[in-house]
């Protein structure tokens, strides 16, 4: 064991006295884009169910808002892990260990298999979208991550801009052409809608299925926003590939979760997923061109797809086209 996973086991037995001298396999678990990290802990003769340490850093402003948002989701009956414990001076945390299977190791299964899934996904989404904006006191929104507002969508719009058009595809727009209009009547319009409580990271790699349920993570950046845009997190998700018929089956399904209107649902759908596909795009550079993770630049391709798709779907998001086409 190398001398991190050491301190890190020594840590772990100081937190939980119990388990004294018991032997434990410390794994690291190797996946995304946070700067956050995380490790397996699966303890001899289950002395202890497997647990998950997180350790975070306060780099990012949301790191240390996971632990009140799991408490918020749990008491709304979210499928969230359980807290063994936490220590906010050496910022770590003791969590449940949900196992290995997201919901993303399904995406070669047939539809048949990966239906229920995605369903038991939007259940969990439709429980908290259930919590209305107007809900929620002032002490419930300064405890959160900023709400999205036209700002927001704004700065996920210039954060594509720079990191994807620019940086990436090393084009530029000019300020008055008609995709600089397009894109500023999308986050008008966004802004002017009722909000919910969202996850805003809804994507496959953080749901986690455990006997056909699904149970949520990394979702620290929970804030009142379109119920949509996590919507098309999930069904728009450049990790995953699910077909026009497939996506609309599956709006369906949650339009009538929701008691909503699907005609309506599916024009704020796609108005969200080209703001949110925006945001991806510029992250996935920002990554493998910035931060050193080269390997999300393989997900561009997936990415300018689905861009392009909604685009073809809403007509008033055409003028999109000539940023990244």
């Amino acid at each position: 064991m190398s001398p991190e996973l050491e301190a890190l086991l020594i840590l772990t037995r100081q937190q939980f006295p119990t388990l004294g001298d018991l032997p434990c396999l410390v794994e690291p678990i190797l996946k995304g884009g946070s700067d956050r990290h995380f490790y397996r802990f699966t303890w001899d003769n289950n002395a202890h169910p497997p647990m998950v340490l997180m350790v975070y850093t306060l780099a990012r402003r949301d790191n240390p808002k996971f632990v009140p948002c799991t408490h918020r989701l749990a008491a709304l009956g979210v499928n969230v892990p359980a807290i063994y414990a936490f220590c906010d001076q050496r910022l770590c945390v003791w969590l449940q260990d949900l196992g290995r299977d997201d919901l993303h190791s399904y995406r070669n299964e047939d539809w048949s298999v990966r239906r229920p899934l995605y369903e038991a996904t939007l259940r969990e989404a439709a429980k908290i979208h259930s919590v209305t904006e107007a809900s929620l006191t002032e002490d419930d929104i300064a405890g959160m991550e900023p709400a999205f507002n036209e700002g927001m969508y704004e700065w996920e719009q210039n954060y594509f801009l720079e990191h994807f058009v620019r940086g990436h595809l090393r084009r530029e727009v000019a300020d008055e052409s008609e995709a600089f209009a397009a894109l500023a009547q999308l986050r008008q319009r966004l802004a002017k809608l009722p909000r919910c409580l969202v996850h805003r990271d809804f994507q496959s790699q953080n749901v986690i299925m455990r006997d056909g349920t699904a149970w949520l993570v990394d979702y620290q950046g929970l804030r009142p926003g379109l119920a949509e845009y996590d919507l098309a997190s999930l069904l728009f998700d450049p990790y995953v590939k699910i077909s026009r018929s497939e996506r609309h089956e599956l709006l369906g399904y949650y339009a009538g979760l929701r008691g909503l209107d699907l005609p309506e649902l599916v024009k704020i759908f796609h108005l969200c997923a080209a703001q949110r596909l925006m945001q991806a795009l510029g992250a996935y550079a920002n990554l493998s061109h910035n931060l050193g993770k080269t390997y999300f630049e393989e997900h561009i391709p997936a990415g300018v797809l689905n861009l392009a798709t909604v685009c073809e779907e809403a007509p008033e998001l055409a003028p999109l086209l000539p940023l990244f086409i």
